[in-house]
């Protein structure tokens, strides 16, 4: 038989290998991923323009903002013009945000690190042959993600992302620790269960933190710099897993190497600066505006702190909401876009289509599942920093519709590569194709927007709580994916359910158009401002 190994991070999904068991007469599901009412945005009344950012003032407006006037639009081309010789806006914000994404350099190293060495361990400790352990060792990690991510909105409430980061750091050492030194099966998911704890708090914790520290204009970019760590994270544990194939106890070594970058982050989070919004929020005023000066300049600051202190009055000045708030308007329709963005994305097939790449690879020769890993790590890659050069040039908006619907087209293609009477070497090389757009075209937009709009969208009262939600549903589809994939394949065919993929994508780029506003360009405090006030007309 044939079982799959991996887990799907829900902005880069991680390579798979499948592993032979002969003994086994049919296949068996062992593999575990690795892995957002609808509003419009409508300008603020005129009392409410006073507290516009101004750096959505200086951008290029998408026509449902505000269109300035020819004279703000000649100074507004002039100041772009010196910004483009010398546009180094994004530096100062930047080492805190590489800092954060090391720990998705740390998630993508968790989520590779299994996949070779998943032999030699189930050897070592006693469980070779044992598709539904194999299984479990993995499926483990989303239980603990699951409890996570749910946690994680309370957290960042109470003690600001900084310091969450330093407390997240602790189940991802001594996860890494047990696991490495695992001497007995209870051994080793004690170990895993920590790992995906820590996990589950890092998916929600990081694009917060980044949304809330990074400046308007270069949000977006500095947003994908997470996704390209979880595919570098994922390519390293790749490169030292090799050994492991004529090394029986590397996998070991690997394991301890895991913890590393734990200490890293704790001792990097003491220089870091917290998200401003948070300081001012509990009332270290001076703090705040340090932060702004420092990551977004002087000129920032009192605009800044006015449309925070703006924000905090309309929602309450306490700093932990409730968890009930979100059944309540408008929270209740950013968490369900939130919701449902995830559900699209687990739906649209991103876990099934992994399963089965290593199988395409194998059709055209390639017969290494670490060679077949490498090929779809760095096509995830390349997405990815394509996605950190269009995210603020194209809009969110555009790059999650171009996203999905070009996952469709290639699934699609796949479909015809099956059914059609082609030449068989056709037939491959069409799969391959389609195989390798479909995770090109996911890395682009449907992996990275997704986790980087639902904070954009939510309310700084309960953008922690929306997140972990949304994280949580993610988790939940991404197991039932996994649980049923392989049991709708040997009853429909690899074609019918390729096709429900294609399918699903053209419905989520359908809702990605119709219910997801353009962020680019737009302070958060604007953003919410504007969905408040869309939601109060709305309820005369």
């Amino acid at each position: 038989m044939w079982a799959a190994v991996g887990i799907i991070h829900p902005l880069c999904p991680a390579p798979m290998i499948l592993i032979p068991h002969s003994s086994t007469p049919k296949p068996s599901l062992c593999f575990l991923l690795n892995k957002h009412p609808p509003f419009r945005l409508r300008r603020p009344p005129p009392r409410e323009r006073k507290f516009r950012a101004p750096a959505a003032k200086k951008q290029k407006q998408l026509p449902e903002l505000n269109a300035p006037n020819q004279q703000d639009g000649e100074s507004t081309s002039i100041q772009e013009k010196g910004d483009t010789r010398n546009d180094l806006g994004w530096l100062p914000a930047f080492p805190h945000v590489l800092l954060a994404s090391s720990s998705n350099f740390l998630f993508g190293y968790h989520i590779g690190v299994m996949n070779g060495p998943i032999v030699s361990i189930a050897r070592e400790l006693g469980f070779e042959g044992k598709s539904f352990i194999e299984g479990l060792v993995v499926s483990i990690f989303i239980a603990g993600a699951f409890i996570g991510s749910l946690s994680c909105g309370s957290l960042v409430d109470k003690f600001g992302c900084r310091r969450t980061f330093q407390v997240d750091t602790i189940p991802l050492i001594l996860g890494a620790i047990v696991s490495a030194q695992a001497h007995s099966l209870d051994e080793m998911l004690f170990g895993r269960f920590l790992v995906g704890l820590g996990i589950g708090v890092n998916t929600v914790l990081v694009p917060i933190y980044i949304s809330e520290v990074a400046p308007t204009k270069y949000r977006g970019s500095l947003g994908t710099i997470c996704q390209i760590g979880t595919c570098l994270g994922i390519i390293a544990s790749l490169f030292l897993g090799i050994p492991s194939e004529n090394d029986p106890h590397w996998w070991r070594m690997i394991l301890y190497l895991a913890s590393v970058p734990g200490f890293i982050l704790t001792l990097g989070m003491q220089f870091a600066v917290d998200s401003p919004r948070w300081l001012c929020k509990a009332g270290r005023l001076e703090d705040a505006k340090k932060v702004i000066r420092d990551l977004w300049g002087p000129s920032h600051v009192d605009k800044a702190i006015e449309e925070f202190q703006s924000v905090i009055r309309s929602d309450g000045g306490d700093l932990e909401s409730r968890w009930l708030e979100l059944l309540e308007k408008p929270h209740s329709r950013v968490a369900f876009i939130g919701g449902a963005l995830f559900v699209l994305q687990q739906f649209a097939g991103i876990n099934g289509v992994l399963y089965f790449s290593s199988l395409t690879f194998q059709d055209v020769g390639i017969t290494s599942g670490a060679l077949a890993s490498l090929y779809i790590g760095l096509t995830n890659f390349a997405g990815a920093l394509c996605a950190l050069y269009l995210m603020d040039k194209q809009g969110r908006k555009r790059l999650l519709v171009g996203s999905y619907f070009g996952m469709a087209i290639s699934m699609f293609l796949v479909v015809y590569s099956i059914t059609s009477p082609l030449d068989e070497e056709l037939g491959h090389n069409l799969s391959i194709l389609g195989t390798i757009l479909y995770i090109y075209m996911f890395a682009i937009g449907a992996g990275p927007v997704t986790g980087l709009v639902i904070p954009e969208i939510s309310s700084s009262r309960t953008r922690g709580k929306i997140m972990s939600f949304s994280f949580s549903v993610h988790w939940v589809c991404n197991f039932l994916v996994g649980l049923f994939f392989l049991e709708l394949v040997e009853k429909l065919g690899v074609a019918p359910v390729y096709a429900s993929f294609g399918a699903v994508s053209l419905l989520a780029a359908a809702f990605a158009y119709y219910f997801i506003v353009e962020t680019k360009g737009r302070s958060l405090e604007e953003i919410e401002m504007s969905l408040n006030s869309t939601s109060a007309a709305k309820d005369k």
